[in-house]
């Protein structure tokens, strides 16, 4: 099992980044997949799930209205549009399946700055 996450980047507050997810080594359509956000300091945290179809989604109150998680079953991607950016969104982004598995990804960084 592999997740390649990258689209992150230095934004400014308002901004707005997509991040993007490449994921490998199982059936992608078979799961729910999910996005995590790790602030400087803190523990993992879940942000966002995506079904396997796609169809639904479910997301931390923090970033309701701002994030959107999508995916593509045929590339075995998983997205998530970020807009209104806040300083408090900085931190480092992982995506993986749910239930997850072992490794996770490197993540990407996402600095929230002006």
């Amino acid at each position: 099992v592999q997740f390649v996450e990258s689209g992150g980047g230095l934004v400014q507050p308002g901004g707005s980044l997509t991040l993007t997810c490449a994921a490998s080594g199982f059936t992608f359509s078979d799961y729910a997949m999910r996005w995590y956000h790790q602030a400087p300091g803190k523990e993992r945290e879940w942000l966002a799930t995506i079904t396997r179809p796609g169809t639904s989604s479910v997301y931390e109150d923090s970033v309701k209205g701002r994030v959107t998680i999508s995916r593509d079953n045929a590339k075995n991607m998983v997205y998530l549009q970020m807009n209104n950016l806040k300083p408090e969104d900085t931190g480092v982004y992982y995506c993986n399946r749910f239930p997850p598995a072992q490794p996770w990804g490197q993540g990407t960084q996402v600095t929230v700055s002006s």
